[in-house]
């Protein structure tokens, strides 16, 4: 037998458990995990050495092959006890042959599906069993109705972390053709205007020289204009997952169509993948962005970690009036400490900081957490990052017509000042 078709285990007569961890496979590729051919295999071999006879030993062997980040781990914990578990949700979706396990636990009386997985098991790739049209007809429509179904409205206000597959990557192709038209700012050099301010001596005295030296034309001159950089700090930690996988996206779009835009990504650490979102494909990019990171999906040190940029990095990038981006939740691993002098010099060495929570999006978000509390002072602008009506609102405001909103922010210096009466905050060391 060729080494690359191994015995396939059976579950019992006429069973098919290759066949359904084969499917299985498909749906956690359809849910978004990067899963191929090769893993498939080592998924069968891996259950072909441990067996089918522990329901606990079977999960974990098939999450040892197809879980490689700690944010699959959710995908496939779901999508596990649903295919695995719920025969009759399975059968409805999918009608396929199911394993049995040896397990006293009862099903659960509702599963919390999550949208990505109720999607990827709705798409039909399993086997059809003898069901007439007209029974395939209504199945089909119930579950579009209830989980496949987004108007392009709706699209745009709906949260990154609510969105299904299918709607992640609608919201992707959408971002892909957004532009950020950042309004040119005058530099330090000139270039020649006839109705500028000041005089080009060297233009002029080239001109007469040209002329035979009778008469000297006046030459004029003008700054400059063009869009300042644009420095993106995009927080990779576990609570701002699918934000900075959405966001990233935002950002190799801006990356491929503008000149002078940076990113870097923090966790624990700082990673510049500036280099990296150049490519043109948008998949190559992220994927060499994601390997490139050491941290994602770790705990936050935004104190530390602008600390390394403030150090190494703000020099080089920080020129001729830069715009910076913070994207972040201000939860903070060091409870705040050093991130209040840390962003105060960040703020001091660019044009704009512009802060982007996605907890915006709750009405009742109040500046209570040490992080958003040393933040915030220090900023020109507080503003929501949660869909794609955020991204474009953010457009508008770094465009030729947008501006500090200082209403907002003389509101949410206020919120501010409420909560450190009523909580004062420790002092560092404390």
């Amino acid at each position: 037998m060729n080494e690359l078709s191994p015995a396939l285990p059976e579950d019992g007569e006429g069973g098919k458990l290759a066949h359904n961890i084969l499917h299985f496979a498909r749906v956690l590729r359809a849910a978004g995990l990067p899963v191929g051919p090769g893993t498939v295999i080592e998924a069968v071999r891996a259950v072909e050495t441990v067996g089918i006879t522990d329901r606990e030993v079977f999960y974990w062997a098939l999450h040892a092959v197809f879980v490689n980040r700690r944010d699959q781990r959710e995908i496939f914990d779901q999508a596990f006890h649903i295919f695995w578990r719920n025969p009759r949700l399975l059968e409805r979706m999918m009608q396929m042959v199911l394993p049995t396990f040896r397990t006293g636990e009862a099903p659960d009386k509702e599963d919390q599906l999550n949208r990505r997985v109720a999607d990827a098991l709705t798409q039909g790739g399993g086997e059809t069993g003898a069901e007439d049209d007209r029974d395939r007809d209504e199945q089909e429509i119930q579950f579009d109705a209830a989980m496949t179904y987004s108007g392009a409205e709706v699209l745009q206000g709906m949260d990154f972390e609510k969105m299904s597959a299918e709607e992640i990557a609608e919201a992707r192709h959408v971002i892909s053709h957004m532009r950020l038209p950042i309004m040119d700012v005058p530099t330090r050099r000139f270039g020649p205007s006839p109705h500028g301010a000041r005089v080009d001596f060297r233009a002029s005295l080239r001109a007469a020289l040209r002329g035979g030296g009778d008469s000297i034309p006046i030459r004029l001159k003008k700054p400059r204009r063009r869009p300042p950089p644009l420095v993106t700090l995009c927080d990779i930690s576990g609570s701002m997952s699918r934000y900075s996988r959405m966001l990233l996206h935002f950002m190799h779009t801006l990356t491929n169509d503008r000149a002078r835009v940076y990113t870097f990504l923090f966790g624990t650490r700082l990673t510049n993948v500036t280099r990296y979102l150049r490519h043109k494909d948008v998949d190559e990019a992220l994927d060499m962005a994601s390997a490139a990171v050491e941290d994602w999906s770790g705990g936050t040190r935004i104190g530390q970690c602008l600390h390394a940029f403030n150090q190494d990095w703000s020099r080089r990038v920080l020129g001729q009036g830069a715009i910076v981006l913070l994207i972040s939740d201000g939860l903070d691993r060091d409870a705040g400490e050093g991130l209040a002098a840390e962003v105060e010099r960040l703020h001091g060495s660019c044009r704009r900081l512009i802060w982007l929570n996605p907890l915006l999006r709750f009405d009742g978000f109040a500046p209570k957490s040490l992080g958003v509390r040393a933040i915030l002072p220090h900023v020109d602008e507080f503003r929501s990052v949660h869909s794609l009506n955020s991204l474009r609102e953010l457009a508008d405001a770094l465009g030729p017509h947008g501006g500090t909103n200082t209403t907002m922010m003389a509101g949410w210096k206020a919120k501010l000042r409420a909560v450190e009466t009523a909580e004062p905050m420790l002092g560092e060391g404390s």
